[in-house]
């Protein structure tokens, strides 16, 4: 159940837009703050489309305020503080059952709202709120179209790639709430998600906050957003969606995200208008000549995206680093390329593929590819690692790199780090941390084989 708790006067929000402040009660006596923004003037009859906002990880209901702002224009817009955010009570459990209760008794608060159509209702999350959007909607709350943006379709895969947590972001991200805000269930995870320990138990906590597995089933228009270079949660979290629903879908690969990037992004207005142009279409049905495919903006922003049908076309890179080397402790391998002679633009997961002798519990590899660019710039181009605690003696090692959309421009060298951490390619680079192992650990790595997906044809420049 839910009920509205004490609402102040509606205030003016401009000429055309009006906001109301209130609280909805969750069935456990929970409130959870929100604003609630609507067109100017009376709605019509049948009520009028309206969208649900959902905010980011540590973020607050004011965090959006400038995509509500730009949607209410047409649409009722409700953008709220989950709980264990902002003004909200609770604890957060990062979008688990409890989450999902929530969101389906905002949805029904809506729905009933006399100014609104209940059959035309939509959603827009960020990260945390886009993982929330997809979640809800494979659990069956009839958002009538959605857009995610940054956000994943299945978390362990996007957190613990190959077994090996990204420790670093993981930190970071449990460290953006603070710990009294955090449901006992996360606590009892959080050592072990940064560690890379008790994987099953980890399986089992993100397989009940993902939807990848269950988008196959899914007719509801969905438009993904997704960051071009973005470390926590990359392409591969919005392609692998894009592929599997199967209802109206668009894919928009832009220049935003997570670190290294930033939201918002300098195609912010492109952003906008591509997610303004969707709902229009699914909530108010204007006509409309087919909506493209795949959109993917240019890095530096430029003004205007590409546009193809499908995912972009492309080739493959290859490159082999020969020699050999012994680490232990905070050693590093660092192996570097000839200059290229055309510029490259990753688009895909990458690998690198070794033979390595692990030995007295080396726990991990990590591979970091960087671009040292003809003007002396360094690119971090993608990295990633595998997780090699129950291993010892000489193994063949496939290490998936992160999907980036990497411009590397014409008369760069690169070069790939070898090591146990992140850390060790450079000091700020925080994605997978230096933690303890064993004294005795060491590991042999031998020649390594670099392959980048690449654009066809560049669009950066």
């Amino acid at each position: 159940m839910l009920a509205l708790g004490a609402a102040g006067a509606a205030a003016p929000r401009g000429a055309s837009i009006t906001t109301q402040e209130v609280t909805l009660h969750m069935d456990d006596g929970v409130g959870l703050a929100a604003t609630l923004y609507a067109p100017a003037g009376s709605p019509p009859i049948g009520g009028r489309p309206a969208l649900v906002l959902f905010h980011a990880l540590g973020g607050k209901r004011q965090d959006l305020d400038v995509v509500a702002e730009h949607f209410a224009s047409t649409f009722e817009v409700l953008a709220f503080d989950a709980r264990g955010h902002g003004e909200s009570g609770g604890l957060v459990s990062i979008d688990g059952p409890r989450e999902m209760k929530d969101t389906k008794a905002v949805f029904n608060w809506l729905a009933a709202q006399p100014g609104v159509d209940p059959h035309k209702i939509g959603a827009w999350g960020i990260s945390l709120g886009g993982g929330a959007v997809l979640r809800s909607l494979v659990e069956g709350v009839p958002w009538a179209a959605i857009e995610t943006a940054e956000t994943w379709t299945d978390l362990f895969g996007a957190l613990a790639p190959q077994d090996l947590s990204k420790s670093g972001a993981i930190y970071q991200f449990l460290n953006s709430v603070p710990e009294n805000h955090l449901d006992p269930s996360v606590i009892a995870i959080r050592d072990d998600a940064i560690a890379s320990k008790n994987l099953s138990v980890l399986r089992d906590f993100a397989a009940q906050r993902s939807s990848r597995d269950s988008l196959a089933q899914v007719h509801t228009p969905v438009l993904f957003f997704q960051g071009r270079r973005d470390f926590a949660f990359d392409i591969s979290q919005a392609t692998a969606g894009y592929r599997r629903v199967a209802g109206p879908k668009e894919l928009y690969v832009g220049d935003f995200g997570h670190s290294p990037s930033t939201f918002p992004g300098p195609d912010l207005n492109e952003l906008l208008a591509v997610g303004q142009a969707w709902f229009m279409r699914w909530l108010v049905h204007q006509p409309a000549k087919p909506a493209p495919a795949v959109l993917v903006s240019p890095d530096p922003w430029r003004g205007k995206a590409r546009v193809f049908k499908s995912l972009p076309p492309t080739r493959l890179y290859k490159h082999v680093f020969g020699g050999t080397n012994a680490l232990t402790g905070l050693g590093k391998s660092t192996r570097t390329s000839r200059k290229l002679r055309a510029p490259l633009e990753t688009f895909g997961a990458g690998s690198v593929r070794l033979s390595a002798k692990v030995a007295g519990g080396w726990s991990r590899i990590v591979a970091v590819v960087t671009a040292r660019t003809a003007k002396g710039g360094t690119i971090v181009v993608s990295e990633g690692g595998v997780n090699t605690a129950s291993l010892q003696g000489k193994h063949q090692f496939g290490i998936l790199l992160l999907n980036t959309g990497t411009l590397i421009p014409k008369g760069s060298t690169l070069t790939l780090t070898l090591a146990s951490s992140s850390t060790a390619q450079d000091p700020g680079n925080l994605l997978y941390l230096d933690l303890p192992m064993p004294g005795s650990a060491k590991v042999t790595f031998g020649p390594a084989l670099l392959t980048l997906p690449v654009l066809r044809t560049p669009i950066s420049r």
